[in-house]
C-alpha cells in the first residue's frame, strides 16, 4: 500500500451554504472536464480514461500464480453457491470485487438511461451527471482489467434479481431529499470499500508483486474519481439532509454488505462504518489530495487539493 497522507480537512459532514454549493458545482464541472477529457457518449467513455486504459492494455501484466481453482470463482461470483469458509481468500477477494462492481454496473446502467444526453442537458448538474456516469463505466473497464490480470478472462456482467433491478431503475425517480442522501452514502461506501481493498492487496497478493502493482494502479485510477465523487454528491445536501445522511451511514453500509457473503471473511465492516462517519480526506494515499477534487467548505487554507483557480488554470 502506498504511504498515506496525514493531512486533515474538515469533515465531509461539515455545513455549507447554498451559495457555496452552487459555486462548487461549477468548479466540479471544470475539474471533471479537465481530468476526464471529452465525453464519447455513444461509447459511454471519456477520452482521457480511454487513453489511460489503452496504456494499461499496451503493457499487460498477468499473474504468475493463477487462482488455485478458477472454477470456484465462476461458480460463486454471481451467487455464492459454496461455503465461503471452504474457498481460499484470494478467490474470495475477486468474487467480492465482482459483486461490488456488479451493483455499480446495474446502478449506472439505470441512471444513464434516465439522464439526458449531454447535448440536451440544460443545467450544470445535468452535465455533471453525464460525466460522472461515464467515469463509472470507465471504472467497470478497469475492473475487467483487474480480472484479466489474474487470468479471469471470461467475466461478464449479470443483472441482479428482478426486484433489485427494478429498484435500481426506480431510484433516479426517487424524490431528491432521499435520493441525494443515499447517492452520497453510496459514494462514501465505495471509498471505504476501496481503502479496505487496498489493504487486502498487501495481505493476499504478497507473492505477486508485479500483478499486485498493476491491480493497485487500476484501483487508484478508480479511487481518485470516487474521492471526488464523494465531494460532488455531498454538494447536493443542505444542513438537514447531511444530518440525515450521517444517521444513515451505519445501517446502509451494513445492509449493503450483507448482500456480499465474502464481506464477513474479508472486510472490517465496523472500521468501514467508522471511516465513513469520520471521513475528512485523511488516510488516503500520498498524492491523491493534489489531484482529486475537494469541496471548498471542506478545505482549510494552505491545504492540498484542486482549488477553483488551479483547476481553471489547467483548463487553459
Amino acid at each position: 500500500m502506498a504511504p498515506l497522507t496525514e493531512h486533515r480537512y474538515r469533515s465531509i459532514f461539515s455545513d455549507s451554504t447554498p451559495d457555496e454549493r452552487r459555486q462548487n458545482f461549477e468548479d466540479y464541472l471544470v475539474y471533471a472536464r479537465e481530468r476526464a477529457g471529452a465525453l464519447l457518449e455513444h461509447d459511454k467513455d471519456l477520452t482521457s480514461k480511454r487513453e489511460q486504459l489503452n496504456r494499461f492494455r499496451a503493457h499487460p501484466v498477468r499473474s504468475r500464480r493463477p487462482l488455485d481453482d478458477p472454477r470456484a470463482f465462476y461458480r460463486n461470483h454471481v451467487v455464492f453457491r459454496d461455503d465461503p469458509a471452504t474457498i481460499d481468500r484470494k478467490t474470495l477477494l475477486w468474487t467480492c470485487v465482482y459483486k461490488f462492481a456488479r451493483h455499480e454496473w446495474v446502478g449506472i446502467c439505470a441512471a444513464w438511461d434516465a439522464s439526458p444526453r449531454l447535448v440536451d442537458a440544460k443545467t450544470t448538474v445535468a452535465r455533471i451527471s453525464r460525466y460522472h456516469l461515464a467515469e463509472e463505466f470507465c471504472h467497470i473497464r478497469y475492473f475487467e482489467e483487474m480480472f484479466r490480470t489474474f487470468g479471469l478472462d471470461h467475466v461478464t456482467w449479470v443483472p441482479l434479481s428482478p426486484v433489485k433491478q427494478r429498484l435500481y431503475r426506480l431510484f433516479p425517480r426517487v424524490p431528491g431529499v432521499l435520493k441525494n442522501s443515499v447517492a452520497f452514502i453510496t459514494e462514501l461506501l465505495g471509498v471505504t470499500f476501496y481503502r479496505q481493498l487496498d489493504t487486502l492487496l498487501d495481505q493476499l497478493l504478497g507473492d505477486e508483486l508485479e500483478a499486485r502493482a498493476r491491480v493497485r494502479d487500476l484501483l487508484y485510477e478508480i479511487m481518485m474519481d470516487e474521492v471526488a465523487h464523494v465531494g460532488q454528491r455531498r454538494n447536493f445536501l443542505g444542513t438537514g439532509e447531511i444530518r440525515i445522511a450521517r444517521r444513515l451511514v451505519a445501517p446502509f453500509f451494513r445492509l449493503f454488505l450483507r448482500d456480499l457473503p465474502e464481506s464477513q471473511r474479508l472486510l472490517d465492516i465496523d472500521q468501514m462504518v467508522k471511516d465513513g462517519l469520520t471521513f475528512d480526506y485523511s488516510g488516503l494515499p500520498v498524492g491523491f489530495l493534489e489531484q482529486t477534487w475537494i469541496p471548498s467548505y471542506c478545505r482549510l487554507p494552505g491545504m492540498p487539493g484542486r482549488t477553483q483557480a488551479s483547476t481553471r488554470r489547467g483548463q487553459h
